[in-house]
């Protein structure tokens, strides 16, 4: 083994999401190429490195590192170097120059151990100084948290992922319980955090081994959308997954329902086994569900009848005998459920029940599951929509994220409408009817034919099929809604019918092709040249490439890197960044993927704030406006004026959005869906997804690919069986009312 130690000098490359580095080392003696898991190294720092030389076949002799240490630079240019290599936000070349004939020799030590006297140099103000000592630490840190990862062969790859999620924690948390990392960091599965525990000597059938085991398998489970696991599969997927006697398994699974972990429920043929958050949400949900549309509600002197006739005439439509059992319904009853297809006027009927309530002076409540559907819905009903967290006041406190609406702080509100339900999980929807009192009126609108949501649960197809909650079903679509072939074909696909294709002057179109190169070239050019020239749209606002794969030649990965390359090009002046394999160049189209509820967004008028809050949630859409190397910022525009800063290290949050999947749109509109036809795996090529897709255009749809699997597609009604038990609890507690 050879041991070197000198100056990173450069960085080749650096994988942000792993560490994995590929950076030029210089001794006094020598200059070499060193490659390793180091996320922690940059350059102008000294290091002493432990490892075994490798020829690499196209760059030559490298040092593969094993071990590694780092030593404080020793000279005022590794200092300079060491500052300015981008480590730390707010300090880039020209500040770090700066600090060091400020500070000289002591600059480190300044930044660590006075760092009020930055204020010494110009343009380093209070707000800087934080973010500089933040990340200062957040350095050492991780540096001391990787040396005692490596010592139980834990990869600084995952090294990293740990200490994201648990900061100066970690070695605390990992120490008292490794299988935590399975249920806590993303990522890590139960296999990882089972072979650091092995290492640490914690033997095969320790009981704390096999009920993280069980509690690994229920959130996998929830992951693919289950409430539940039947007892006897979850038996046999412990004893596959830990090899241990089946005897062992049940004993956990009382150890942790005793221990109120889990719950054991009687099913009608075995017994069901929930992890607790799911269990107590579907019982809490079912419970306040009967309570609402059970209650009494406070009469309201509303003539239903003539109320429509209004409306009817001031707003010059004619509602279908469906909308109109929906809207008498709405004001007869605490909870009501409308649901129907593209134009089957749902966004009428709702409005329609927002006038007649407004006239009887109650507060009425809009929310939908993401932001693009609150957005929606604000637009087509002239009200405030929030999203269902904002209206539930999501936030930090005491410590920890929550709901600042709930049993002791409820809505204030007479009336509450969710829009695009079938998104919504068991657990948010606890949350919400948590915040809901006895006599408020309830409205819940969706599709069911859509996708299901990503969390667990089935809650709108629950509640349907439990047959205790009015359920009116809008059925009739309407004449001008008619002459959409989106809307036609939708329908069509829903029953399982054969699309109209390429109808002249209609707004449905499929061009085949059966090679998925040919496939990519064609979305190329349309989105590039043939879209914006036959009709003026705009190729990165308009148009939205759906697909059902992540990976693949039609895969969202390889779709995004060809549309950025041809709508979006590298070029002078153009700043960029590489985050893990996501290259972001400032004008991208990018999408927010998980909710963050504390990122503040700011709007500006003539650079004068006028507007500002917290809150970009998973799914949104926005451009990137700027990004800065000295900084380590990235700016995103959302809606065309919410402005959000992203520190480098917040990127994992964004990710190209030229091409999505068809789960990421939902509640999301377009003006222009384009959509690949290809091969696929059949659990992905079923009718619902193809049905969610097209309805996500507001005027043309173009598919790309092969006749064989679009008639593929509409015949695959499978829909994945979910493991859910809310309709059958609600049909329960309706009996004992």
């Amino acid at each position: 083994m050879i041991s070197i130690e000198g100056t990173i000098e450069e960085v080749i490359f650096r994988n942000e999401t792993n560490g994995y580095t590929v950076a030029i080392l210089e001794s006094t003696d020598d200059v070499v190429t060193i490659v390793g898991y180091i996320p922690f190294v940059n350059i102008g720092e000294t290091i002493k490195v432990e490892g075994e030389w490798m020829n690499h076949p196209n760059y030559g002799e490298q040092i593969k590192i094993e071990n590694i240490s780092t030593v404080v630079p020793a000279t005022l240019n590794g200092i300079e170097k060491y500052l300015s290599s981008g480590l730390i936000p707010y300090i880039g070349p020209k500040t770090a120059k700066k600090i060091v004939e400020r500070f000289g020799m002591e600059s480190i030590d300044i930044i660590e151990m006075n760092p009020e006297r930055l204020k010494e140099i110009d343009g380093i103000g209070d707000k800087k100084i934080e973010k500089i000592l933040e990340a200062f630490q957040e350095q050492r840190e991780l540096r001391e948290i990787m040396i005692f990862l490596q010592q139980y062969d834990i990869s600084p790859s995952y090294g990293v992922r740990i200490y994201k999620k648990y900061g100066n924690e970690t070695v605390k948390i990992i120490s008292e319980n490794p299988y935590r990392l399975s249920e806590d960091v993303f990522g890590i599965g139960f296999k990882t955090a089972d072979k650091i525990a092995q290492s640490m000597g914690i033997e095969k059938d320790s009981p704390y081994r096999i009920n993280a085991g069980i509690k690994f398998i229920l959130m996998d489970y929830a992951g693919s959308g289950h409430s539940f696991v039947p007892k006897k599969e979850l038996l046999n997927k412990s004893k596959e997954m830990l090899e241990v006697e089946e005897e062992s398994i049940e004993e956990s699974i009382r150890d942790l329902a005793i221990k109120g972990e889990i719950q054991l429920e009687n099913g009608e043929e075995e017994i069901l086994v929930y992890y607790m958050p799911f269990y107590r949400a579907e019982a809490n949900v079912s419970k306040k569900i009967v309570e609402l549309s059970r209650v009494e509600l406070d009469s309201l002197n509303i003539d239903i009848e003539k109320g429509i006739e209004k409306i009817e005439e001031e707003e010059g439509i004619r509602f279908a005998a469906k909308q109109k059992e929906a809207i008498k319904e709405a004001v007869e009853n605490g909870m009501v459920v409308i649901t129907g297809g593209p134009g089957t006027g749902k966004t009428t009927t709702i409005n329609a029940i927002i006038q007649l309530f407004e006239r009887e002076n109650l507060t009425i409540a809009l929310a939908a599951p993401t932001g693009r559907a609150a957005k929606r819905m604000s637009q087509a009903s002239n009200r405030e929509a929030k999203t269902i967290h904002r209206l539930l006041e999501y936030s930090f406190m005491e410590a920890e994220m929550g709901f600042g609406r709930d049993e002791d702080t409820p809505l204030e509100a007479d009336v509450v409408i969710i829009d695009e339900t079938s998104m919504v999980d068991i657990i948010l929807m606890n949350h919400l009817m948590k915040a809901i009192i006895p006599g408020t009126r309830v409205v819940f609108v969706g599709d069911i034919d859509q996708l299901p949501s990503v969390g667990p649960g089935n809650v709108l197809r629950d509640i349907i099929d439990s047959g205790i909650v009015k359920v009116v079903m809008l059925d009739e679509i309407f004449r001008q809604a008619e002459e959409s072939m989106i809307v036609v074909n939708a329908h069509r696909i829903n029953k399982g019918e054969p699309p109209f294709l390429n109808v002249k002057d209609k707004d449905f179109y499929f061009i085949p092709k059966s090679d998925p190169k040919e496939i990519v070239s064609t979305i190329l050019d349309l989105c590039n040249r043939r879209l914006p020239n036959f009709n003026g749209y705009d190729s990165l606002a308009d148009i939205q490439v759906l697909t059902p794969m992540k990976k693949g030649e039609v895969g969202i990965n390889s779709l995004n890197k060809h549309l950025q390359e041809i709508l979006n090009p590298k070029g002078y002046g153009k700043a960029e960044k590489k985050m893990g394999n996501e290259l972001f160049r400032v004008g991208d189209k990018v999408m927010q993927i998980k909710n963050n509820y504390t990122t503040e967004w700011k709007i500006y008028d003539d650079n004068r704030v006028i507007e500002e809050g917290e809150g970009v949630y998973n799914g949104d859409f926005g451009f990137i406006t700027h990004i800065d190397e000295e900084d380590r910022i990235v700016k995103v525009l959302f809606d065309g004026e919410k402005e959000v800063e992203y520190e480098f290290k917040q990127l994992d949050e964004l990710k190209l959005a030229y091409a999505t999947t068809v789960h990421k749109s939902q509640g999301s509109e377009f003006p222009v869906v384009i959509m690949p036809i290809s091969w696929g795996p059949p659990m992905l090529l079923t009718r619902n997804l193809l049905y969610t897709a097209i309805t996500r255009a507001k005027q043309l749809v173009v598919l790309v690919g092969q006749e064989k699997y679009l008639y593929m597609m509409i015949k695959n009604n499978r829909i994945a069986k979910r493991y859910s038990g809310l309709d059958n609890k609600l049909r329960q507690i309706f009996t004992m009312f």
